[in-house]
């Protein structure tokens, strides 16, 4: 993303381990149930029985330098929260919270307004280095990261959590980070199932980087069910004030045709022509789009020094661009396309992406959780470090992973059997887990050496 650049630059990942002791869920916040919940189910978001489309906004007041919590200041998030309500978006994504802060007077003003969030767990001090990906990715992340997951899967309008932002992107190397990307997500997802937390979905945000992001894509979907993301999501600045074939979003259509998870746009919004017209949604909110898309959340709300934002916060005083007008027009003129969209009703695994020049990565090997970390699968990860503690990117001190492990069957720590509640598997899926069973491959873990990164 582009105004996360410098944080997610070092953001993204994780791991998982032995077996786990069944714990007492958390008592619930103090907060609104107004709204139903969302999930990932074939290939689309759900609210209740309704085809959910994110029809939203990114939020980060201050840019990514400032690195401030907007869900817990009150005063903010309303002043902005009354924005959002004018605009009519459904969704708002915040790139980091303070995971020792109270949100609830803010995710129930959200929810009073119908507004989801999709949350990035890491923050600029609690994150992957993806340049050393192995010492950052330690204990003392993850304890952030569960903090974080632990505090928000209690609001049922948190739509989803992304694992990792752009950590894979053109510079070179960067695919080596992928393992622990994916190793994130499945620690997430065990994460909430031994703690009997709701399943949030989770999944990754990628680059918009034509040059790797099928292999992303696919990585992220091949393998075992409790490894694979719920989600995929990519940002893309390709529509500039054009239209859907000279975009070349027709080829990203195409391209992700029976990819057989949920998508969509993390970031979008071109500014080489402005006054933006917000014309994607005129693709987004169509058939052209809806059978394989959900969606997007536009970059982004407030001005910073990468001139996306549609209005310009001074103190306490906030200017609307005649941009925001215009993003509002938009939403007005495309709503939410009716019915199922044409979304596939299963979910189903891909293979994975064969190596080359641009995805050097060993699909049969992401990094085991580091042994000290269990205790926050069996007793919960207590309070978090929030956005001003000592960090963790050189905390390997504090356990790091000691192995690679096969990704072919559920980890230990996986008390669901790997469910990423994605409404079932299809035979794609079915097939993949029988013939790992008759390779043998019944073991949780199969160590395979040190990390092949």
């Amino acid at each position: 993303m582009k105004g996360f650049a410098l944080v997610s630059a070092i953001a993204a990942l994780q791991a998982v381990s032995a077996e786990p002791t069944k714990s007492q869920q958390s008592p619930p916040s103090k907060r609104a149930s107004s709204l139903p919940v969302v999930s990932a189910s074939g290939t689309a978001f759900w609210a209740g029985d309704e085809r959910f489309y994110l029809r939203g906004i990114d939020y980060q007041p201050g840019g990514a330098s400032a690195n401030i919590d907007p869900l817990a200041d009150p005063d903010l998030c309303k002043r902005d929260i009354k924005q959002f309500a004018d605009l009519g978006v459904n969704t708002i994504r915040v790139y980091a919270v303070d995971n020792s802060a109270d949100h609830d007077e803010c995710m129930n003003a959200l929810a009073e307004q119908g507004i989801y969030l999709v949350l990035d767990v890491n923050n600029p001090l609690y994150s992957i280095n993806r340049a050393d990906p192995h010492i950052s990715y330690n204990t003392k992340y993850l304890q952030s990261v569960f903090a974080t997951v632990e505090m928000f899967a209690k609001y049922d309008n948190t739509l989803a959590f992304f694992s990792g932002n752009e950590v894979i992107n053109d510079e070179e190397g960067t695919d080596e980070s992928a393992p622990y990307v994916k190793a994130v997500t499945r620690d997430i997802k065990n994460y909430l199932a031994s703690r009997n937390l709701r399943h949030v979905p989770v999944g990754y945000s990628a680059a918009d980087v034509a040059s790797n992001r099928m292999q992303t894509a696919e990585y992220f979907n091949c393998g075992s069910d409790d490894a694979r993301s719920d989600f995929f999501a990519f940002n893309d600045y390709s529509w500039c004030n054009s239209n859907f074939k000279t975009s070349g979003w027709d080829q990203k259509v195409k391209n992700f045709t029976d990819y057989g998870l949920p998508i969509f746009l993390s970031e979008w919004g071109c500014i080489e022509n402005r006054p933006r017209k917000f014309e994607e949604l005129s693709a987004l909110m169509s058939d052209q789009m809806s059978a394989v898309y959900s969606g997007g959340l536009m970059y982004e709300y407030s001005v910073e020094d990468n001139k996306f934002g549609i209005v310009t916060i001074d103190g306490n005083s906030i200017d609307n661009s005649n941009e925001f007008d215009l993003f509002k027009s938009a939403l007005s003129k495309y709503p939410a396309p009716t019915g199922s969209g044409g979304a596939a009703s299963t979910t189903h695994a891909v293979e994975c992406p064969t190596s080359g020049p641009n995805w050097r990565v060993d699909p049969e090997a992401i990094p085991e959780m580091p042994a000290a970390a269990q205790k926050y699968m069996e007793d919960g990860a207590g309070e978090g470090p929030g956005l001003k503690g000592d960090g963790s990117q050189q905390a390997g001190d504090s356990g790091t992973a000691t192995a690679s492990v096969a990704s072919g069957a559920p980890s230990p720590t996986n008390t669901d059997g790997g469910s990423s509640g994605s409404g079932g598997d299809d035979s794609a899926g079915a097939s993949l887990r029988s013939s790992l069973m008759i390779s043998g491959i019944t073991a949780a873990f199969t160590v395979v050496g040190a990390l092949l990164l």
